[in-house]
C-alpha cells in the first residue's frame, strides 16, 4: 500500500469522527486509530423534589405502547450504499425476505473498494432504511430485522 493511500486514509479517519479504520488490500492491511481524550464529567446532585399536590386518576387506561424488536444493522463505514452486486442486477435482499445470519445484504464502497455487509442475525427484513446509491455514514442504519 502506497503512502499516499495511507495519508488520504488519515485524512478519512481525522474528517468522519470515526476513532478506528482498518482497510486490507491482498495481503497488505493498515489499522488507523484516533486516540480521544476523556473529558472531566461534572457530578449533579438534584434537589430533593418538593411536594407536588397529587396527581387526578387517569380516566381511562392508556394504550399499551408497541415494543420495537427490530433489530437494526448499521454501516460499519463511510461509503456508498449498494442493494446489488452489480448495476441492474437483482438486489441482495427485499423487504419481507428472510435472511440467515451471515448472508449479504448489501455492498458499501468505500476509497474504491468493494465492502459486502453481512447479517449479524437471522430473521426478516422489515424495512431497508439506506437509499440505493447513495453516501451512508459511519453507524448509519442500514436494515431493520425481525
Amino acid at each position: 500500500m502506497d503512502l499516499r493511500k495511507i495519508k488520504t486514509l488519515i485524512d478519512l479517519v481525522e474528517q468522519s469522527g470515526i476513532s478506528e479504520l482498518e482497510v486490507r488490500e491482498g495481503e497488505e492491511s493498515v489499522r488507523i486509530s484516533r486516540q480521544t481524550m476523556a473529558v472531566p464529567v461534572q457530578q449533579f446532585t438534584p434537589a430533593p423534589p418538593a411536594a407536588l399536590p397529587a396527581a387526578p386518576a387517569p380516566a381511562a387506561a392508556a394504550p399499551v405502547a408497541k415494543v420495537d424488536n427490530r433489530h437494526i444493522i448499521k454501516a460499519p463505514m463511510v461509503g456508498t450504499f449498494y442493494r446489488a452486486p452489480s448495476p441492474g442486477a437483482k438486489s441482495f435482499v427485499e423487504v419481507g425476505q428472510t435472511v440467515k445470519a451471515g448472508q449479504v445484504l448489501c455492498i458499501i464502497e468505500a476509497m474504491k473498494m468493494l465492502n459486502q455487509i453481512e447479517a449479524d442475525k437471522a430473521g426478516v427484513i422489515v424495512e431497508i432504511l439506506a437509499e440505493n446509491e447513495k453516501p451512508v455514514e459511519f453507524d448509519q442504519p442500514l436494515f431493520a430485522i425481525e
